[in-house]
């Protein structure tokens, strides 16, 4: 039953959008590990082994969410990176971010994104946003 379980990775830098995906999760009674990483870097090393320790957020079946917008290393840089990486490459990533522009969503596809959602503004927008996602999660077939 544990390969079954879907490890998910929140790339955000604003906590009041983490506090807002936590709950949408506890409204919608998704049990997923969820792991946050305040931006780029921060989420890299999060995924990537270390000699004799295990990665921070476990390889099997991951998922990321990730903002655009954040310091350091934004989510488009991320993006480049993770896709760069062999053993990180594959997997998938859900962009939730505030930009609607079409630079940054072309750019985003580009990179093999498997879904661009701008952030809702409400709360109750948000978690019908968190409940399709567990929908999508829950049926289709992650590596």
């Amino acid at each position: 039953m544990e390969d079954k379980i879907i490890n998910i990775l929140l790339i955000e830098d604003d906590q009041v959008d983490v506090m807002n995906v936590k709950r949408a999760f506890k409204k919608n009674h998704i049990a997923n590990p969820l792991y946050v990483a305040e931006n780029g870097l921060e989420a890299l090393e999060m995924l990537r082994s270390h000699d004799n320790q295990p990665p921070v957020v476990p390889k099997t079946r991951r998922l990321i969410l990730l903002d655009l917008n954040m310091p350091k290393m934004n989510g488009l840089e991320f993006l480049h990176k993770l896709r760069e990486d062999p053993q990180l490459k594959p997997t998938p990533v859900i962009v939730m971010t505030t930009s609607d522009e079409d630079k940054d969503r072309i750019e985003a596809y580009n990179l093999n994104v498997a879904g661009y959602i701008v952030k809702p503004v409400t709360f109750a927008n948000f978690a019908e946003v968190m409940s399709t996602l567990n929908k999508y999660w829950t049926l289709c077939e992650m590596p």
